[in-house]
């Protein structure tokens, strides 16, 4: 008994004394807790350290939440089977992550559009833990790129650099949200530039490739060079692969967001022609080696590039500076070249022994020279119909593609690819899209029928 109570004494006394040590006041710090704390060499203090010392408060997580409605199997099997009726669907939240760079004081911050796709609500969060409810601004699925506005004041950002002069080689900087892991940095070099990506829904050109890690959660975040410049939006990875990223240049970044920020979306520039691929048979019937260029299918009367001079059946054999690699990555830089931009080309025509060269200036394509290519390459004219109904089509091109599809005036325009056209701003969006196509998928209604076509464009 009694050492029982000796050892109760003894465990007494170490708790006074733990939490007597625990409740004494601190301290003031002295000159040797000064000299005990680490001491961080200034050789470590490298460029990559600075630049992202000042980069990383603009970088942002994004989260896009969208909401689903489904049923669940289970369930539906349970009700057929004992109810014989479909069970209700059911509300779903799908959350998608990615990153994003506050470009400019105003809070307007740069992403992927398909980081954002069809997101009900999006947030961000910033590097010193601030969570903000942002809008969407714009998006531009072409270049895979949308815009958010955040309203809040000293918000820190990192304006757009130049990427025109990056070296094989040089030093890149990627910051974003790879896994859920918030502001990761990762490092690595320039492998290359001009670089093309294809999938198999199309071919995305002039990327820049990097060998800095970038994975999933990555998509929006900057590419940094090694001053902390913001020199691309790093968008892709490829599959399978390690340390193979794209990004896309600042400078085209930089125009399709200012496009964004100004009229919501972006309107680009119109050249008025369009190209296709050189087969054998076609290259050896105009004189020209396989693989060597693009051929100009079709030139508008009144556009900029007949202004210029180019005519149909040119051969296109460089663009700006370099060989075309298809008539895809031609299409791409068309679409990306904003209202005043200059492409310069050579072409081979047929009876001239040198390359001509051309300087095309873009316009922009008003709703008049839309109507005008809806006449032209669709066949048709249309009008608003009955209130909030379908274009009404009040003539129709003889020998056009409309024409010998079988199409007729007083037929109602019900959509164009996925694009219900119920206005001229409808049908202006589609033709857009369509700049690039060589047929269009309409539905039409007739008589009361609805059916859908093919119909080639001239």
């Amino acid at each position: 008994m009694r050492r029982r109570v000796l050892v109760r004494s003894l465990c007494a006394l170490a708790l006074v004394a733990f939490c007597g040590a625990t409740a004494t006041p601190p301290r003031a710090a002295t000159a040797a807790d000064a000299a005990a704390a680490p001491v961080i060499d200034p050789r470590r203090r490298t460029p990559i350290v600075d630049a992202v010392e000042r980069a990383r408060p603009a970088v942002v997580n994004i989260s896009a939440e969208e909401v689903v409605f489904r049923r669940d199997p289970v369930f539906d099997q349970f009700f057929r089977d004992f109810f014989e009726l479909r069970p209700p669907e059911r509300k779903f939240t799908r959350t998608s992550l990615g990153s994003g760079v506050i470009v400019n004081a105003e809070g307007f911050v740069v992403t992927n559009a398909h980081v954002v796709a069809r997101g009900q609500r999006i947030r961000v969060v910033l590097a010193d833990e601030r969570e903000l409810e942002a809008k969407l601004v714009g998006t531009d699925t072409d270049a895979d790129l949308a815009v958010l506005a955040v309203a809040a004041t000293d918000l820190p950002f990192v304006p757009f650099g130049t990427a025109s002069d990056l070296m094989i080689g040089e030093s890149v900087i990627a910051i974003g949200n790879p896994f859920g892991f918030s502001h990761t940095v990762t490092t690595g070099v320039v492998s290359a530039t001009h670089r093309s990506l294809r999938t198999p829904e199309r071919t995305f050109f002039d990327f820049i490739q990097t060998a800095a890690s970038i994975n999933p959660g990555n998509s929006g975040g900057p590419l940094l060079d090694a001053t902390g410049e913001l020199i691309g939006i790093n968008t892709a990875i490829y599959g399978g692969a390690q340390n193979i990223g794209f990004a896309i240049p600042a400078e085209r970044a930089a125009e399709v967001v200012h496009q964004l920020i100004t009229h919501g979306e972006v309107r680009p520039g119109w050249l008025g022609f369009a190209v296709q691929d050189l087969d054998p048979d076609l290259a050896a019937a105009l004189g020209v080696e396989t693989g060597r260029g693009v051929l100009v299918r079709w030139v508008e009367a009144d556009g900029p590039a007949a202004a210029a001079g180019l005519v149909r059946g040119d051969v296109v054999v460089e663009i700006e500076g370099r060989k075309p690699e298809s008539a895809q990555a031609v299409d791409d830089r068309l679409t990306s070249l904003p209202e005043g931009g200059q492409l310069e080309l050579r072409v081979l025509r047929q009876g001239r022994d040198e390359p001509l060269e051309l300087s095309l200036v873009a316009e922009i394509l008003t709703p008049e020279r839309l109507d005008g290519q809806a006449w032209q390459r669709l066949g048709i004219r249309a009008n608003a119909g009955r209130a909030e109904g379908p274009l009404v089509l009040t003539a129709i091109r003889p020998k056009s593609g409309a024409a010998r599809a079988g199409i007729r005036a007083g037929d109602h325009l019900l959509a164009i690819e996925d694009i219900e056209t119920r206005s001229r701003a409808d049908l202006h969006r589609a033709l857009r899209r369509l700049r690039r196509a060589e047929r269009a998928h309409v539905a039409v209604e007739h008589e009361g029928m609805a059916y859908r076509l093919a119909i080639p464009l001239d």
